[in-house]
C-alpha cells in the first residue's frame, strides 16, 4: 500500500478554478491534492529582442513558491538577490512546455508570460504549475480572438503534466510529498491531448529501474494527463471556445 492510500493509478482530487484574478488576461487557480498552484497569463504586446521582426509570438514563464508553502518559512528569492536553480530550471520547463501547444504565427508578434506561484507544495508543483498554466494560457489567447486581436485561436493542443513513480518495486501515479520523498525512482511526464510526449524527467533516486518499469510509467502517466486534460476542458466548458 503506497503512503497516500490511493490505488497505484489514482491521481489526486483535482479543481480547477478560472479566472480569480481579474486584472490578468487569463487565470486559474489549480488544487492537486494538498498541491496548489495561481497561474496568470499576461499578454505583451512585444516579443523578446531575439524575435523582433519574426512575425512569430512567444510564450514564457516564472515559477516562485510563497514562503509558506511548505512546512517551513523559505526566504524570498528577491531577498537572496537571484533565483534558485530548481526555480530557473522548472520555470524553462514550463515556457518549453507550453509553447509546443501554441501556432506562434497566429499568435502574432506578442507575448505571453504565464506566473505561476504556488501558494501550498504538497508534491507536484511543477506539474501543476503546467497543467493549470495551460488554462491560463488558453483564456489568455481566448481573450485575444474575443477582441479581435487575432483572427484565429492559436492553441492547437492540450497540454498537461503528471509525476509517477516506483515505490517498494510497484509503479504508483501522481505523488503527494510524502511519496515522493521515499520514492525509489522519479519521473514528470508531459505530454499532450494526442499522447504525444513534449518531455519527460525521469531519475532513479535509490536504485536503476528497468525499461519495462518505464513502459509502466508512462502508462499510467497517460491515463493521469488524460483525466487532468478532461479536468481542463470541465473547467473551460463556459468559456469562449474557438
Amino acid at each position: 500500500m503506497r503512503p497516500s492510500k490511493r490505488n497505484f493509478n489514482q491521481i489526486r482530487p483535482v479543481s480547477i478554478e478560472t479566472n480569480i484574478i481579474k486584472n490578468a488576461e487569463g487565470s486559474c487557480k489549480i488544487k492537486c491534492g494538498n498541491t496548489e498552484v495561481i497561474c496568470t497569463a499576461t499578454v505583451e504586446e512585444n516579443v523578446p529582442p531575439f524575435m523582433r521582426k519574426s512575425g512569430l509570438g512567444w510564450v514564457t514563464a516564472e515559477y516562485g513558491m510563497l514562503p509558506r508553502s511548505t512546512n517551513y518559512r523559505m526566504k524570498r528569492e528577491s531577498s537572496k538577490g537571484k533565483q534558485g536553480g530548481r526555480t530557473l530550471e522548472i520555470q524553462r520547463l514550463i515556457g518549453r512546455c507550453l509553447r509546443t501547444c501554441v501556432d506562434r504565427l497566429l499568435l502574432g508578434e506578442r507575448q505571453i508570460i504565464i506566473d505561476c506561484d504556488v501558494i501550498q507544495a504538497d508534491g507536484g508543483t511543477r506539474c501543476a504549475a503546467i497543467t493549470g498554466g495551460w488554462v491560463a494560457l488558453k483564456l489568455a489567447a481566448n481573450f485575444l480572438k474575443k477582441n479581435h486581436l487575432i483572427k484565429e485561436n492559436p492553441i492547437i493542443n492540450n497540454v498537461a503534466a503528471i509525476s509517477c513513480g516506483i515505490f517498494n518495486g510497484s509503479a504508483i501515479l501522481d505523488l503527494d510529498y510524502d511519496e515522493d520523498s521515499n520514492i525509489d525512482s522519479d519521473a514528470n511526464f508531459v505530454l499532450n491531448q494526442k499522447n504525444e510526449i513534449i518531455e519527460i524527467q525521469v531519475t532513479a533516486e535509490k536504485e536503476a529501474f528497468s525499461f519495462q518499469q518505464f513502459e509502466e510509467l508512462f502508462e499510467l502517466s497517460r491515463l493521469g494527463i488524460n483525466e487532468l486534460i478532461s479536468c481542463q476542458k470541465e473547467a473551460l466548458k463556459n468559456e469562449l471556445i474557438s
